[in-house]
């Protein structure tokens, strides 16, 4: 088993180095690990470069029957963690870039609070990535905006935030624009590969083309900055606020309705035998996610009072 899950590590990172630090072993002895599996099959499983490898065909097919037998071993553990109350054990968890910065610090906190056996195993990582992740076993459970849309995959949905606009200070007092005026503003926006970015894109196109004037950023906290710096504007979720409006020279406006939006939610496996479990989970993770609301309605609201460098404003 020791072996396998060393194999799955290299045909997942395709490096050695990486595979290892993903292992926590040294290069040498997974090299030497792997030796011994190739031996015991009698066939290579990987062709050995400089900078990376390359899986032979016979390591393409034992790869996709390892993830199933480690799959497999990991739900026999589920199994058994799921006789036990409370939760306890390892928890692999995964949260899209766009929620990780503002929740995880306080889920993370409320569930070692509420479970002290639990070990929770934060991952970052975009929503197609974390889904792959999941599906193939190497995640428990993850936060992403709904729908995912994958059938294995059972979607519990936590709670709706909106989406607030971004411009620079000086533009405070001026008409909040609607979505038709959005496209004809230097929009700035996450880089390809976020779910945050196409519902972004969603609502400005939805009666329009796409926006002309188009500038990415690899995260929001960029894309304020660069705001601050009056190169355009952006849209970020509401929970976002406190953190990323913080240190930037800003003005927030609630967009008119219909108010771009996205519901928060959590996935796990529908064959995960702790799927009764995540469920709990899932509710800590809802009233944490309410309370972050509320503490950014007062944080703006609280900035508008006392004139600070993020000013509030609505439509009309």
């Amino acid at each position: 088993m020791k072996q396998l899950r060393y194999f799955e590590a290299l045909a997942q990172h395709g490096h050695f180095g990486r595979a290892a630090g993903a292992c926590s072993i040294s290069q040498p002895a997974l090299s030497l690990q792997m030796k011994e599996l190739e031996e015991t099959l009698g066939a290579p499983l990987v062709e050995r470069g400089t900078r990376q490898i390359r899986l032979t065909n016979l390591g393409e097919a034992f790869a996709l029957r390892v993830r199933e037998i480690l799959r497999a071993v990991d739900e026999l553990d589920d199994l058994a963690r799921s006789s036990h109350s409370p939760l306890a054990g390892r928890l692999r968890i995964g949260v899209i870039p766009t929620v990780a910065p503002y929740l995880l610090p306080s889920v993370i906190k409320r569930l070692t609070e509420c479970f002290p056996g639990l070990d929770p195993r934060p991952r970052e990582a975009v929503t197609q990535r974390l889904v792959e992740d999941l599906v193939e076993g190497r995640l428990d459970t993850a936060i992403v905006a709904l729908p995912v849309s994958e059938p294995s995959l059972s979607e519990y949905p936590l709670f709706d935030e909106e989406f607030v606009l971004v411009r620079p200070l000086e533009d405070a007092q001026m008409p909040v624009p609607n979505p038709q005026m959005l496209c004809e503003m230097r929009l700035l926006l996450l880089e390809e590969g976020h779910c945050f970015r196409e519902q972004a894109i969603s609502f400005c196109t939805m009666s329009s083309s796409l926006p002309r004037d188009l500038m990415e950023g690899s995260s929001l906290t960029t894309l304020v900055q660069m705001v601050g710096a009056g190169i355009g504007v952006t849209l970020i979720p509401q929970m976002a606020i406190p953190v990323e409006t913080r240190s930037a020279s800003v003005s927030i406006a609630r967009l008119a309705h219909p108010r771009p939006s996205r519901t928060i939610g959590m996935i796990w496996r529908k064959t995960n035998p702790l799927a009764g479990q995540f469920e709990h989970v899932a509710e800590i993770v809802r009233e944490v996610g309410v309370e972050g609301s509320n503490a950014a309605d007062q944080f703006h609201g609280a900035m508008s009072c006392i004139g600070g460098r993020a000013a509030w404003a609505g439509p009309g």
